[in-house]
């Protein structure tokens, strides 16, 4: 699908309040910060990309996808065959010792379909993802990003992702992730690397360009809208730590699971543009 036929088919979306408030402080000096991408910086209709259960477009709306693409598969047996056929390459990677595991979803299609052609498929998934879960950005990103880029402030993203997710930026800001402000050795989309969050080893890639401009841990502040993926991992890298809860279509409090017991944000926000005065 091109850039053109994606604007035709915006969908404006607004933040649902999530009724929290906000509240905490960060320690200066802060020198880079990290965001993750949906529920953050991009309104999610699902809250979270990938999400194939929850992602699955109206069988009105699949129907068509599929006349268009000349899928003869029934709506609902293309739903579950990508179901299936994810839940299947995740088994695969744990038994392969990888805990938490990300796929690329063009090749998860190519198995449901059985394309070769790399860009057709590539053409379908986005089509697919962009039906399924349409994004709009939040209030005041632009605004925030070129604040943040003002004060000299080294930006990165780390985001359960796929392909097309860096075209959100190209879409909704007409300029790159680099061009907006992004350091690419601190931009970590999981499907690079068959991992997803909360997995270590992700939030982990970015050290190493951390330490060579010579930022330390505590003067990183990381973004998320998740405490078991965004605050616990970060939290255990020496990062500090801002809950984004603008949104309750994404807002992850976690509140049963184990490890985010401990866990405490250090800011919660409501709005993009409450970091700025901490930054």
């Amino acid at each position: 699908m091109s850039n053109s036929r994606l604007r035709e088919r915006i969908r404006y979306l607004e933040p649902i309040p999530s009724g929290q408030s906000p509240g905490g402080k960060l320690t200066k000096p802060i020198r880079a910060i990290l965001f993750d991408i949906y529920g953050t910086l991009f309104i999610s209709q699902s809250g979270d990309v990938g999400v194939a259960e929850k992602n699955t477009p109206r069988r009105t709306d699949l129907a068509e996808l599929c006349r268009h693409h000349a899928i003869q598969n029934a709506p609902e047996e293309l739903s579950r065959k990508l179901i299936d056929t994810i839940h299947k390459d995740h088994r695969e990677r744990r038994t392969a010792g990888v805990r938490y595991p990300e796929v690329e979803i063009d090749k998860i299609w190519q198995r449901v379909l059985g394309w070769q052609d790399r860009k057709r498929l590539r053409a379908f998934a986005l089509e697919y993802e962009w039906t399924a879960n349409p994004c709009y950005p939040m209030p005041g990103l632009d605004h925030t990003l070129r604040v943040i880029r003002r004060r000299n402030l080294v930006m990165g993203i780390i985001s359960n992702a796929q392909f097309y997710t860096a075209s959100l930026f190209e879409l909704f800001l007409g300029a790159s992730a680099t061009d907006l402000g992004f350091a690419p050795d601190l931009t970590c989309y999981s499907y690079r690397f068959g991992l997803a969050k909360p997995s270590a080893g992700l939030y982990g890639r970015c050290t190493d360009g951390l330490e060579r401009r010579g930022i330390s841990p505590s003067s990183v502040v990381y973004v998320g809208n998740d405490m078991l993926n965004d605050m616990m991992p970060a939290t255990h890298m020496g990062w500090q730590t801002v809950l984004f809860a603008g949104d309750r279509r994404s807002l992850r409090l976690r509140r049963d699971h184990d490890a985010c017991r401990q866990i405490r944000p250090d800011l919660v926000v409501t709005d993009l543009r409450q970091l700025l005065e901490w930054l």
